[in-house]
């Protein structure tokens, strides 16, 4: 793996297509066009009550995109933090493997978000655990 992917630098925001008329808003998003990888997975997070955050992806690639409402995103890499606001349909938040996700704060009632993922779900390619991450950044940098 390119220890580069998980350097927060990386993330980035995302502008997706967005078609108006007097019919209102369209935006499309097609797998490996308007995003960087082909979609293995989606999901949407609502009502959160605690924190989603908590973990690396070791290998997937994400984009979170807020439908509605507004979400904060703290993210992580063995260096720097940085918060992320969530509040536009039309922008989705590029996340690449190995990035930790510090913590993801719902910011309005009723928000809705989803997020598009590269790989399928699987628990054994997490970390959970701020140290165990570290320990993982520092053995793939060698």
């Amino acid at each position: 793996m390119d220890i580069s992917l998980g350097l927060l630098k990386n993330t980035c925001w995302i502008d997706l297509p967005s078609f108006e008329d007097s019919r209102g808003i369209l935006t499309p998003i097609e797998s490996g066009i308007d995003v960087p990888f082909d979609i293995k997975r989606i999901f949407f997070m609502y009502e959160i009550s605690d924190n989603r955050g908590g973990h690396a992806h070791r290998e997937t690639e994400q984009v979170a995109i807020a439908l509605s409402g507004a979400f904060k995103f703290q993210l992580s890499d063995a260096d720097n933090t940085q918060t992320y606001c969530l509040d536009n349909p039309a922008k989705g938040l590029y996340l690449p493997p190995m990035v930790f996700l510090d913590e993801i704060v719902q910011d309005m009632p009723g928000s809705v978000c989803i997020v598009l993922a590269s790989t399928h779900y699987d628990d054994e390619k997490y970390i959970r655990d701020y140290s165990d991450y570290l320990e993982a950044v520092a053995a793939l940098q060698g």
